[in-house]
């Protein structure tokens, strides 16, 4: 190799290291003024997004009869039309129905609905619900399965 071949050669070198020292620098740079000043990202990135058109939404009064009750795996007791005024607003029944809590820990879905999820205080409210949910819908002792009913018979 000649010593010009050399020198073009340690200079393309340099100038790709000069160019990864940039890069590194500035994603520093950018990460360091993201984490200081956050509003300049969404600042960047405002002007970029569509506004979403609002979609009205009709909500729909469902009538409890005691089979849709039934069907969703509700019990007919005190505190079972307070459940339906203030559980069903924003979820399913059967999603109370496949849960199993002691009396702790229904009040401790209802808190974190409220911390996370925005669901209101229940006030006066609280102890009829969670009483309903902690009778009807309590833990299910663990054990054995049931015996299979078989129907024996002899071979001859």
């Amino acid at each position: 190799m000649q010593s010009n071949d050399i020198r073009k050669l340690l200079t393309a070198v340099a100038a790709l290291g000069l160019m990864m020292v940039f890069l590194i620098v500035s994603a520093i740079g950018l990460i360091v003024m993201v984490q200081f000043q956050p509003e300049i990202l969404t600042n960047w990135f405002a002007d970029s997004k569509e506004e979403v058109p609002a979609v009205e939404v009709q909500v729909v009064d469902e009538e409890w009869t005691d089979e849709k009750i039934e069907e969703v795996g509700l019990v007919q007791g005190e505190g079972l039309q307070l459940v339906l005024a203030n559980c069903t607003n924003c979820h399913s029944a059967k999603l109370v129905t496949q849960n199993r809590f002691t009396r702790e820990g229904w009040i401790q879905v209802i808190r974190w609905m409220q911390e996370t999820q925005g669901f209101w205080d229940l006030g006066s409210n609280e102890d009829p619900i969670v009483d309903y949910l902690s009778t009807h819908f309590a833990p299910e002792a663990k054990g054995r399965r049931k015996p299979l009913e078989v129907e024996w018979y002899s071979l001859e």
